[in-house]
């Protein structure tokens, strides 16, 4: 890694300021100032931008760039949600690997952001206005590019005809207009914020917008307080339900994840580290185009399959144990989450397959019932009434019930715990996951199924369907080199 003093932009003036000294202590000064406006020359064209068409949104993605039509809709529907008001997206930061490393140095982009926008554009802006009696507009604000940053961190889009393709905006601005023009747009006489309000999302900092964060905090100036509505809630009503781009990307993490479990199931043997199957997983994440983890991978084997989010996974994995293996691909901005429970020497023993066998039950009980109008808690239900119904003496005389610690399911997008009121009933195009559990410490037994599901017009479809499940499955997963 590179380590430097001096602002990125000014090294190489600095360097050939020095060189300048140094030559004309040596040389004829003519001579020597007519070799360091050469070097001068070369270093602007160094620093100089890559050319624009190398830029794309999400630039070298496996996932592509979202639709334009796409885009389109989704801030037609929230304009459409707003009625009459502003809303106003801050892009994500992008961090230093020299002073943020190891924690926060990967560049996301904001989901909201992204949602919207399809860009990743670090210390952009969009600001969507609503209006009762004229057309609704959008302007997107991206910083203007600058040579000499770029070389540290790469690239940067900014304003100009691209960002109108990639995006279908067209009003594309400076982001150095920004704080300027929103103080207009929101306290203006008769602006759309004061009649209908000014839509941002909860944790506005002073960082993000000193504007912002004084209306938020502070009222509205001499023209009274602006009305503060949450975005955030208005952008999860729309995310709930996903559209034909997001389950593209949500099949290939699931496809992704898959096939990295099944490799990892056809190598697993008694003896090896939790961090070597953790390793194993996430090369085959990151060999089929998972731009990174949708969440610290889980492998906890024996005691630690109890301990619902371990992921220290340091352990030796001894003979006769269960490997509860709860991991994530990422691709495009969306999160696979599915769980497998394996047998390390590869096979259950009776027991152990007597307890999946009927987290297994509850687990399909829960999808038999999924479809339009039902809901997370009714399912909650439905899954616990299976284990205290089937569990008959596997768990004593009080049932296995007791041993199912958590809840059966979340909200799965561009969160692996996605946004979204679980009290709202199920709509076709709602992605969460099914995962009962039985944990019992004093036998180091730890079980977890969890599947990622797809709301249907009529029912369910189980994304992670292919990856092997039933008991029959996995032993057979984990045959083939033992």
């Amino acid at each position: 890694m590179i380590c430097s003093r001096l602002e990125p932009g000014e090294a190489i003036p600095v360097y050939l300021g020095a060189m300048l000294t140094l030559c004309e202590a040596v040389i004829p000064s003519e001579a020597c100032r007519s070799l360091t406006a050469l070097g001068m020359t070369l270093g602007v064209a160094f620093l100089a931008p890559p050319a624009v068409h190398d830029l794309e949104a999400q630039s070298g993605s496996p996932a592509g760039p979202v639709p334009v039509e796409r885009l389109a809709a989704r801030r037609a529907a929230l304009m459409d949600r707003m009625g009459t008001g502003v809303a106003v997206v801050r892009s994500g930061t992008r961090r230093s690997l020299e002073r943020d490393y190891p924690q926060d140095s990967d560049y996301r982009e904001d989901n909201d952001f992204f949602y919207l926008t399809g860009l990743e554009a670090p210390g952009g802006w969009l600001v969507l206005i609503g209006r009762k009696d004229a057309p609704d507009s959008a302007m997107l604000y991206l910083p203007e590019r600058e040579p000499g940053p770029e070389q540290w961190s790469g690239p940067n889009l900014g304003p100009g005809t691209e960002a109108r393709r990639l995006t279908g905006i067209e009003d594309v601005r400076p982001a150095s207009e920004t704080e300027s023009q929103l103080e207009r747009t929101v306290l203006g006489r008769g602006s759309a914020a004061r009649a209908g309000g000014l839509f941002v999302k909860r944790g506005v900092r002073q960082a993000d917008s000193p504007f912002i964060s004084r209306l938020v905090f502070g009222g509205g100036g001499a023209r009274g307080p602006v009305p503060i509505r949450d975005l955030e809630a208005e952008l999860a009503l729309l995310r709930q339900i996903k559209d034909e781009d997001e389950v593209r990307r949500l099949r290939r993490a699931v496809a992704i994840t898959g096939d990295a479990l099944r490799e990892t199931m056809r190598e697993a043997r008694p003896g090896m580290y939790e961090y070597e199957l953790e390793g194993r997983v996430e090369y085959g994440f990151r060999r089929r185009g998972a731009e990174r983890l949708g969440f610290p991978s889980i492998v906890g084997s024996g005691p630690n399959g109890t301990t619902l989010h371990y992921d220290e996974n340091r352990r030796q994995i001894r003979p006769g144990e269960l490997v509860v293996m709860d991991v994530g691909a990422e691709h495009g901005y969306y999160s696979a989450d599915v769980t497998r429970t394996i047998p390390i020497s590869g096979r259950f023993d009776p027991r152990q397959r007597q307890l999946y066998e009927l987290v297994l039950g509850a687990q399909q009980a829960a999808i038999d019932e999924v479809r339009p109008g039902t809901d997370l808690a009714a399912l909650n239900r439905l899954a616990r009434d299976y284990i205290r119904r089937h569990s008959g003496k596997l768990c004593g005389e009080s049932g296995c019930e007791r041993y199912f610690i958590h809840g059966l399911s979340h909200w799965l997008g561009m969160n692996v715990h996605d946004v979204g009121a679980y009290s709202r009933r199920l709509e076709p195009g709602m992605v969460f996951t099914i995962e009962p559990g039985i944990y019992i410490p004093a036998e180091s037994i730890g079980i977890r199924i969890e599947d990622d599901i797809l709301v249907t017009p009529t029912g369910a479809e189980v994304l992670s369907s292919g990856i092997p499940r039933t008991v029959e499955e996995v032993e057979q997963a984990m045959a083939p080199m033992r």
